[in-house]
């Protein structure tokens, strides 16, 4: 041991570091860095999810807001948009989904931020009061996984998360899905024959129709949008299920495990929360003003039964069903991946 001139010991380097890293961290301190991951996280997963599901997404749109004269099916629909738009049509209405984590993050994170801040909440306060905040992340702030936190947050509380996440973020997503869902029922090929040249001309139009009513305009579609959000319930519910029974039977890696459940959860989300999605899409891509024909959820919804029975509902699924799985669950890899690899 050295001494030093004030004559006191001084604690070799190696002692203070490893005594630094027994002290407990500040709870504070980790619940701020999971904001911060989350953040970065929610970004990357929104690019994943984007280039894989959005040649799909604008199928599934354009079959939900036409008619079977227009389009056969999917496979037709796809051809004739290849065929007359080029592979650039497919992701027509790609910009504003790309700028939605980054929009919704700084309002409460994006959905999967969001989501992780309100399963913390409801794990503290509901289904496991302690006096000692928990994170309610896994050991690197990403999706918990089985045995990583002293009271596991039940199925039920994840859905009840699910719902609460979809609510908040639906007051961005309405706007950014309104924008988008118009963009991608353009069908000429060239800028100049489009009634909107970008997101940021369809928002402006759109704007420019309802001066007198402020924001009502480009928030056209809201409480569609907070009913199919609601339904969030089932997707994050059957993933915490799924990702339980794969790690409590299986011995994947947590990755493939992050891959599986996203993908089946999602599967389960959308087969729930269809046709709700198709009356969404039918208000937001409906006349605005006083030549809506749709102003209340329940007129679309008697339209599209009136038109074609339960089939309605169902217009578009097939693209849908395919779109969900590789989607969703890059977009779960790329988020667990990411808030595996921060510090």
């Amino acid at each position: 041991m050295s001494i030093r001139g004030n004559g006191s010991a001084s604690v070799p380097g190696s002692q203070r570091e490893s005594s630094e890293k027994s002290r407990p961290k500040d709870p504070r301190k980790v619940a701020v860095n999971n904001n911060y991951k989350g953040f970065v996280a929610g970004v990357f997963s929104g690019i994943a999810k984007l280039s894989v599901g959005h040649p799909f997404d604008t199928i599934k749109v354009r079959l939900q807001t036409t008619q079977k004269a227009q389009f056969r099916g999917p496979l037709d629909c796809l051809l004739q948009t290849v065929r007359k738009e080029g592979i650039g049509g497919l992701y027509k209405g790609a910009t504003p989904p790309l700028s939605e984590p980054v929009l919704i993050r700084r309002m409460s994170n994006s959905m999967l931020g969001s989501l992780t801040f309100y399963r913390r909440i409801l794990n503290e306060s509901v289904f496991n009061p302690t006096s000692e905040p928990i994170s309610g992340l896994g050991a690197n702030g990403s999706l918990p996984a089985v045995g990583e936190i002293p009271h596991k947050l039940p199925s039920l509380g994840h859905g009840l998360a699910g719902i609460m996440a979809g609510c908040t973020v639906s007051f961005i997503a309405a706007p950014v899905e309104h924008i988008k869902a118009r963009l991608q029922i353009q069908y000429a090929s060239s800028k100049a024959q489009r009634l909107y040249q970008g997101p940021i001309d369809c928002g402006r139009k759109i704007d420019a129709q309802y001066t007198k009513h402020g924001l009502r305009g480009i928030y056209q579609g809201l409480y569609a949008t907070l009913l199919f959000r609601s339904c969030f319930f089932f997707w994050w519910g059957s993933y915490d299920i799924f990702s339980s029974a794969f790690a409590s039977h299986t011995s994947l890696s947590t990755p493939a495990i992050n891959f599986w459940a996203g993908g089946l959860s999602a599967q389960v989300f959308w087969m729930t929360s269809y046709p709700s999605d198709v009356v969404k899409q039918r208000i937001m891509t409906d006349f605005m003003g006083a030549d809506r024909k749709f102003p209340r959820w329940r007129d679309a919804a008697k339209a599209i039964w009136r038109e074609n029975r339960w089939r309605g509902y169902w217009r578009g699924f097939v693209p849908c069903f395919l779109r969900a799985f590789p989607a969703n669950a890059m977009a779960l890899v790329a988020f667990e991946g990411v808030m595996r690899a921060l510090p």
